[in-house]
Order: structure tokens, then sequence, then C-alpha cells
């Protein structure tokens, strides 16, 4: 299978590198911090959401600000420690890409991306974070922001997601989707293609676009 493009939007958390202990470890310290139960807790989806979404699902709105920047911090703080690593394939797909043919949608904030992309060598031209939305995925916004800043048609553009609120914003933008399987399992990933990781997939650039293949 083949998929034409003139640009390629990607997640960054779960899709170009991994944060799930770091999440994992930040999280449950915020949330004894604040006297949420492991059962409240349980009950809330993360992953793919703003830390804004998660901490008004489970606090009080006049606490919802000191959290979500406290939260923040603590994420920020764990990056040097190791809290995060690059995923298989994203150095050399990203390598093989012009900086204006991509960019990073993320649902975290700018100074935590910025933080954990730092700490991989991965220095994006364009970056679309919590910050620059009103509405976090899975509402089309996020990528829609994203195809504007790089000059190009949403029809044109490709999602590359690990997150089922992800890949239903790309989907609602008019955009072709590419799911990962790494921290779902893959019948739960409802998209065009389905792959393990960025290691599957090799891109070609032409003057026309890019096209992404799956390698044999």
């Amino acid at each position: 299978m083949k998929i034409r493009a003139q640009a390629l939007l990607f997640d960054n958390d779960g899709t170009l590198v991994s944060s799930l202990e770091s999440v994992n470890r930040c999280w449950t310290r915020w949330a004894q911090e604040y006297g949420i139960t492991a059962e409240e807790f349980g009950k809330v989806e993360l992953h793919g959401r703003t830390a804004a979404e998660v901490a008004a699902d489970l606090l009080p709105a006049d606490v919802v600000p000191g959290a979500v920047a406290r939260i923040e911090d603590l994420e920020v703080e764990d990056v040097p420690g190791g809290g995060v690593r690059l995923l298989p394939g994203t150095r050399d797909l990203l390598g093989a890409l012009p900086a204006d043919r991509w960019a990073v949608v993320t649902s975290a904030t700018r100074r935590l991306a910025e933080a954990r992309l730092a700490a991989v060598g991965i220095l994006p031209k364009t970056l679309i974070a919590a910050d620059d939305i009103t509405r976090g995925k899975p509402d089309p916004e996020p990528y829609l922001l994203g195809a504007r800043a790089l000059g190009v048609d949403p029809a044109a553009c490709v999602v590359f997601e690990d997150a089922p609120a992800g890949l239903r914003s790309g989907r609602a933008a008019g955009m072709a989707t590419v799911a990962l399987a790494t921290t779902h399992l893959a019948g739960e990933l409802d998209a065009d293609l389905v792959v393990e990781d960025l290691s599957a997939l090799s891109v070609l650039v032409t003057d026309g676009g890019v096209e992404i293949s799956v390698r044999d």
C-alpha cells in the first residue's frame, strides 16, 4: 500500500518518542499530591489528551490552573532522568523529509514537547502544541492548524498517531491516517493504515510530494 501526500503531521508521545514510564511516574505523583484515588484516576482517559482536560475531569475548576502547571513542572523535570526515548524508525524517517514537509502536532504543552524532543535530538521547524489550540483532540483543530502552518491543504496531509483520539482528530480534519500500534493494540486503532511503528515505513520525496510505503 502507498499513500501520497504533500505534508506529514506527527503526534509526538507514542508516535515519535516513548514517554510512557515518565507519564505514569509523574501523573501518579501528581494524583497523590492532589488527593485523587487510584480508582478515580483509573476512570480518566489520559493518553492523547491535554493536561488541562485531564485535570478538569478530576478537580474543581478553581484548582485546575495550578494543577496543570504542577504536572507540567513534574514532567519537564523528569525528562533529563531518562523520561523519553526515540521510538524505532523515527530518526530515519524524519531525516528523509524536508523540514517544511512535516510538523509535530501534540497534546503536550510547548514547553514539555520541546523538552522531550530536544532530549532525543529532534528539532521540528513546525510544532503545534496544547498552548496553540482551544479544542484538543479528537477535535480536528490541532491538525487543521498543523496543515495551515505548513501551507498545505488538509486533504493533502497524512496524520501519524498512536491514540484513538488523535486518529479521530485527523479523520475529522479530512486527512489520511496512519496508526502506530505502540501504545494500543492494532485492533483498537481505526486508520487507513496500521503498522507497528515508523520503522515499518519508508518515504520517497519527489517534486510532487511524499510517497509513503510499507517496507517489504
